[in-house]
């Protein structure tokens, strides 16, 4: 499968990675001065397994180079503000004009229409409208955004993912291709469609730590330890919680989980026997029991974690130690097979395995890695 990126920031390369690291031949057109991350593009995983060109759109051939690549592909997915690849030339109709089967992935976090759409915005506030954010923090403080990983990656990229997938299965069906218009306010809705269950159902409170998944229980939380670590506890089924207090030993004469009037007494009595010895300590203690207790790990502890270290989780690429691909298949599995691709890199590679020489031109034009590390000011 042939995938035409055209750069951007957040959801968009991470959509595109993904179907890299699943086998896809995936080329991002780089444009000079062009959008990137703060970092080393040598460090940027977001693309991995990825080929990159340098293509000026606004020359007055780079349209027309890129249409040439549309036409050569299966999927070409671009994250701009409504109206801006329309305005380049590159948009849906130019595209499938070129190409009938083409899919054409949209993403953005306010989608293609309605009274946002061409208003700039980040994952905090798209979470922030759907609902999401405000699960988040403790009742007694303000709600606090999880890096960008719910709105642009969860609510985002793999719904554009899945989106495009389905497309895919349709043009091989033999119907057309089309456009899928994945929003980040649209995915991010998705994914709260159980709680939305509970609270019609009467089951969920619509307020922070009030409720079974979000801190209101002391058995489903997190509390610190002895020295300033902490860990996560879900013993939520009563046969797990009856493990979990006996390895944890509470005294005997703590107030039950069945009394909700005394479980501030119960969550103190857990947070004094968690501060009574450190992580580690606690972490042997849980080891291998159904109490379902973890440590809270951070990111560079993450990768030695036994149980992630057995089944390869991360791994090591280029000298990165970054997540492996994800799922995992037993007939075709992903791999890591390219690192971070350099800001246009592969310009001749690809003009010549995709047969599109305009590319060289525009590489002639300008120097590879030119603007690589500015950080884009575009938003979605």
């Amino acid at each position: 499968m042939r995938v035409v990126e055209l750069a951007g920031i957040g959801p968009g390369p991470f959509a595109a990675m993904l179907l890299g690291d699943l086998g896809a031949d995936v080329v991002r057109v780089e444009r000079p001065g062009g959008p990137g991350l703060a970092i080393d593009p040598a460090s940027d995983i977001t693309n991995r397994n990825k080929r990159s060109v340098l293509v000026d759109l606004k020359s007055e051939d780079g349209a027309r180079t890129v249409l040439d690549l549309a036409a050569r592909a299966d999927v070409l997915i671009e994250g701009y503000r409504p109206g801006v690849a329309e305005r380049l030339g590159v948009g849906p109709d130019a595209a499938l004009a070129r190409n009938p089967a083409l899919v054409y992935g949209r993403m953005t976090g306010w989608g293609q229409n309605g009274p946002l759409a061409a208003d700039a915005g980040h994952d905090i506030g798209y979470i922030a409208v759907t609902g999401a954010l405000g699960l988040t923090g403790p009742a007694d403080g303000p709600p606090y955004a999880p890096a960008n990983l719910l709105g642009d990656y969860a609510g985002g990229s793999l719904y554009l993912v899945i989106g495009i997938l389905a497309a895919l299965q349709h043009v091989r069906s033999g119907g057309p291709g089309q456009v899928v218009d994945a929003a980040i306010v649209d995915g991010t809705a998705h994914l709260t469609a159980m709680l939305h269950g509970m609270l019609a159902a009467g089951r969920w409170q619509d307020r922070r730590g009030a409720n079974l998944l979000d801190g209101g229980v002391p058995f489903y939380g997190t509390y610190e330890t002895a020295d300033g670590g902490y860990m996560a506890v879900g013993a939520l089924e009563p046969r797990f919680y009856a493990e979990f207090t006996r390895l944890l030993g509470l005294a005997e004469g703590t107030p039950g989980r069945e009394d909700p009037a005394r479980w501030g007494e119960l969550r103190a009595a857990i947070a004094e026997r968690f501060r009574q010895r450190t992580r580690a300590e606690w972490t042997e203690v849980f080891e291998g029991s159904d109490a379902c207790v973890a440590p809270v790990l951070s990111l560079r502890e993450a990768p030695d974690h036994p149980h992630l270290a057995a089944r390869a989780t991360f791994t090591s690429h280029g000298g990165i130690t970054q997540p492996a691909p994800a799922p995992r298949f037993s007939a075709t599995p992903g791999s890591v097979r390219r690192p971070p691709a350099r800001p246009g890199a592969d310009t001749a590679e690809v003009a010549r395995d995709w047969d599109v020489p305009g590319l060289e031109r525009h590489a002639e034009r300008h120097a590879p890695g030119v603007g690589a590390t500015e950080k884009g000011s575009q938003k979605r």
